[in-house]
């Protein structure tokens, strides 16, 4: 159970239900009024070393930008939603592109707003969308805090047409088991080899309890994924990824085998990831590999043409050895 350290909240959250919840909820933690949880001056002028300690705070607002990304992979909006950033702390957190070091997480209380106008436009569109609420946070780890998403799902039911999708790197998914969600809810849990988890994913769940965490997903009548993301060439990489998909082939339930679909993702770094790890995490290994990688935009980084090829190949020899008939969606 995450307890924060200290707590920045804007004065309007008091005239939401769930700001009034999460206010005496946390009570008894230090507190201070902000005008604005983008803006929190303080929080900006911390030094990179800073950055762990700056994911024990919490900030609580409202959303006031409620623009629609199209998206064309498995969904077809991205939406903004009840927060942003999280306590985990990912080397290579895209997040971490768009917030730099202020990539802690954010709770909005306006979810009513936010929710009513996902069913008003999946209500009035001619197909059925998707719509992406968890591209800025984790959802599951969210909902430990906020009961979110169970409340989501339960009022999503009030939806007609449409569907939501999120991603997830936590395993903590026993609250929402029992709720109707009436085949409108498809999870994603993202994946890596143990290593991996250890060494760059800090603060989320072990490997097999994610899988575990798939199991019962899927027992539970959700859409389920596999996001193999982000893939990232270490030197062991094709040992690593090999021994994963073994993994997933052992721990898996036959039901969840058959069930579950597949996306790969290779990782995006960044200069402002190269700046922050450097100084928050000296002793940690480097994710960025001038051999491999090649310049993908403003500061970003990512694998070469030639070694995403060779990459994309390997992931579909195992899919091929262990997952058959399950559907990829994409390679990204």
């Amino acid at each position: 159970m995450f307890i924060p350290e200290k707590i920045y909240y804007e004065q309007e959250v008091e005239n939401y239900e769930l700001g009034k919840e999460l206010l005496e909820k946390y009570k008894d933690v230090p507190k201070t009024i902000i005008d604005d949880h983008n803006n929190i001056e303080e929080m900006r002028k911390k030094e990179n070393s800073e950055f762990p300690k700056m994911k024990r705070n919490l900030i609580i607002g409202t959303r006031k930008t409620h623009k629609y990304v199209p998206n064309y992979k498995i969904s077809n909006f991205l939406v903004p939603y009840t927060s942003s950033g999280c306590t985990a702390m990912c080397m290579y957190c895209y997040l971490v592109c768009n917030y730099n070091k202020c990539a802690y997480l954010r709770l909005f209380v306006n979810r009513e707003q936010m929710l009513n106008k996902i069913i008003k436009t999946a209500n009035s569109a001619e197909e059925d969308y998707v719509f992406e609420i968890g591209s800025n946070s984790d959802l599951i780890l969210e909902n430990t805090i906020t009961n979110n998403l169970v409340w989501t799902i339960e009022n999503f039911r009030n939806s007609k047409k449409g569907k939501l999708t999120f991603p997830t790197k936590f395993d903590m998914v026993d609250s929402i088991l029992n709720v109707n969600h009436q085949g409108k809810i498809i999870i994603r849990m993202s994946i890596n080899p143990e290593e991996i988890i250890n060494k760059f994913e800090f603060g989320t769940s072990r490997l097999r309890q994610r899988i575990e965490a798939i199991n019962k997903l899927v027992e539970a009548n959700y859409e389920v994924g596999i996001l193999v993301a982000p893939i990232i060439l270490i030197d062991n990489w094709k040992l690593l990824y090999g021994k994963l998909f073994e993994e997933i082939n052992e721990l898996l339930t036959e039901k969840a085998k058959k069930k579950v679909f597949f996306e790969f993702i290779f990782m995006t770094y960044s200069y402002i990831h190269k700046a922050i790890n450097s100084e928050a995490f000296p002793n940690s290994i480097d994710l960025y590999n001038k051999e491999i990688m090649t310049v993908r935009g403003k500061g970003k980084y990512t694998y070469n043409q030639f070694v995403r090829q060779e990459g994309e190949a390997f992931f579909r020899d195992l899919m091929s050895k262990y997952f058959p008939n399950n559907e990829i969606i994409y390679f990204s």
